[in-house]
């Protein structure tokens, strides 16, 4: 006979478990000796070793009395069942670990491959590193909601940052993305802005987009640009001031009256 220790280290559980059983009334309690000590059999041992197996099967202590009452035909289709269970979850589970192996490469857990080599370009060209990040982040929000249009915006993106004079103009942009409001330099961004946002207009007059961007979309795009950068705000004002409104959807400003 075994005390509730050595039944424990019989079945492979701890004490603390095999009173839990008792406690769900999976597994009966004996009678105590007359030293008031509970002692098991070699059948005690056997039912803790179906319980801990079942429990260990991610079978709900709720179910396991009834698999250990259940006759061969029932307890075969509950296995069964249960075995499509923990497939199932073995699936979800083997989709999370891809998701968290992702994580390892950054930028491609939310982007699609066009748009990692962009930022990838980016950092290859020096971009600052902040820039790349409020970048990555509009990406993020249009991937979202344009998944299939990334590929034609990525195409254009690629070329304009392989124009020498917009990247340049880019990279300035970049220097200044932590720049406070009252930063000297910022007017004659805007004017470079302005002037290139001028030129892109004339040559692409009468040229539909790609692919429109909702107002929706666009009004988050622009909160992000604002919330990211310090100085966003007064940089808008400054291009109101040169004849255009926006940010994500620049248009020219209607002449007043």
């Amino acid at each position: 006979m075994l005390t509730i220790s050595q039944l424990a280290s019989y079945a492979g559980v701890t004490v603390r478990a095999v009173r839990h059983y008792h406690a769900k009334g999976l597994l009966p309690e004996p009678e105590r000796d007359h030293s008031g000590y509970r002692r098991y059999d070699a059948a005690a041992v056997v039912e803790l070793v179906k319980i801990r197996t079942l429990a260990d099967a991610g079978v709900p202590l709720s179910r396991v009395r009834e698999l250990l009452a259940a006759g061969a035909p029932e307890f075969e289709a509950a296995v069964e069942d249960i075995d499509r269970r923990l497939r199932a979850e073995i699936r979800e589970r083997q989709r999370h670990r891809e998701r968290i192996a992702q994580l390892a490469a950054g930028d491609s857990l939310a982007l699609p491959p066009e748009a990692v080599a962009y930022l990838d370009r980016m950092r290859e060209l020096g971009f600052n590193e902040r820039l790349i990040q409020i970048e990555r982040d509009s990406w993020i929000l249009i991937a979202a909601k344009m998944p299939e249009e990334v590929p034609a915006f990525m195409t254009i993106k690629r070329v304009q940052i392989e124009n020498e004079g917009l990247r340049r103009l880019y990279l300035d942009i970049g220097d200044l993305v932590d720049c406070l409001p009252d930063d000297p330099r910022l007017p004659a961004l805007a004017d470079r802005v302005a002037a290139f946002i001028e030129a892109a207009a004339s040559e692409f007059e009468g040229v539909e987009d790609v692919a429109p961007v909702s107002d929706d979309l666009v009004a988050l795009l622009d909160a992000a640009f604002i919330d990211s950068f310090p100085a966003a705000q007064r940089m808008l004002l400054l291009l109101e001031e040169r004849g255009w409104t926006g940010w994500t959807n620049i248009r020219r400003l209607e002449p007043a009256g």
